[in-house]
């Protein structure tokens, strides 16, 4: 399998948790690398983003294009 690389900023952690539940519905591999740092107490959160999604590059297209739907779905 590839490395795995940057995909998508996600923007907060529950948007994480529910985009992680349609992922492991479609069996993508991916892992999420939190922005959180507890010595500044989450504050790269509020400016960056939650964190990020990480995944095997083949799958990066897949990926943006059911974030995409799942955020018109949400809107």
């Amino acid at each position: 399998m590839s490395d795995y690389e940057r995909v998508l900023v996600l923007e907060n952690e529950i948007e994480a948790q529910r985009f992680g539940l349609i992922l492991d519905e479609e069996g993508i591999p991916y892992r999420y690398v939190s922005y959180h740092d507890t010595a500044y107490d989450g504050l790269f959160q509020m400016q960056r983003g939650w964190g990020h999604v990480e995944a095997p590059g083949e799958y990066s297209r897949r990926i943006s294009g059911l974030y995409a739907d799942m955020k018109r779905s949400t809107s």
